[in-house]
C-alpha cells in the first residue's frame, strides 16, 4: 500500500479493485477501508473512546459509487456545489481506501457535508490524528492547492511519520510530495 498517492483533479486514482480494505468498525461492516488504516483509526478511536459520539459516514468506494455519488450531487446540489464537495469519479481519495469521512452523532449526519466540529471530541480526534497516521485532508486556507473546499469532516491515511510532519509543518498532501 502506498500510503502517499496523490489522487486529485491532476491525478486520477487507476486502480480498479482493493484487496485489503477491512470494516471500520463491527456496527459499521459497510464502510472499509485499507487494513493499515483501520488498525490505526481503531486504536485512535479506543484511545478517545469515541465510538459513541463519532460515526465513520463514508470509507472506500468503487468508481461506480462515486459516479453516483457525483450524479446525484449534480441534480440534487448543482454543479457549483458538487465542484466544491464532490471529486469527480476516478479522481476521489475514497476510491483509494485511505479516505474516511466522520461525523458527529446526531439526529440526522449529512453524508456529503457531516458535521465535525473544531470543538469537543472532534477537535481532540483532529488533534491526535496525525500521530495515528491521519491528516485533516481538505484544510481551510488550502482549497487554491487541493482544489476542494474545505471539509474539517475528510481524513486521510499518510502513515504517522508523514502524518505528524505535515501537521508540524501545516502543509497538505500536495504541498507535502512536492
Amino acid at each position: 500500500m502506498n500510503s502517499l498517492i496523490l489522487v486529485n483533479r491532476q491525478n486520477p486514482y487507476t486502480m480498479s479493485i482493493r484487496q485489503d480494505l477491512a470494516p471500520v468498525f463491527p456496527a459499521f461492516a459497510h464502510i472499509l477501508l485499507e487494513r493499515e488504516a483501520v488498525n490505526a483509526l481503531s486504536r485512535l478511536m479506543e484511545k478517545l473512546g469515541c465510538w459513541r459520539d463519532i460515526v465513520p459516514v463514508s470509507g472506500w468506494r468503487s468508481f461506480t459509487d462515486q459516479r453516483k455519488i457525483y450524479l446525484d450531487s449534480l441534480r440534487d446540489n448543482g454543479r457549483e456545489f458538487t465542484r466544491q464537495f464532490v471529486a469527480l469519479p476516478g479522481h476521489s481519495e475514497h476510491q483509494t481506501g485511505l479516505a474516511i469521512d466522520l461525523g458527529l452523532r446526531g439526529a440526522s449526519v449529512d453524508f456529503i457535508r457531516p458535521d465535525f466540529p473544531y470543538e469537543g471530541i472532534c477537535q481532540r480526534f483532529r488533534e491526535l490524528a496525525p500521530a495515528y497516521g491521519f491528516i485533516e485532508r481538505y484544510p481551510a486556507g488550502k482549497e487554491h492547492v487541493t482544489g476542494i473546499a474545505h471539509e474539517p469532516w475528510h481524513f486521510r491515511y499518510v502513515g504517522a511519520p508523514h502524518a505528524e510532519s505535515m501537521a508540524q509543518q501545516g502543509l497538505c498532501l500536495e504541498e507535502y510530495l512536492a
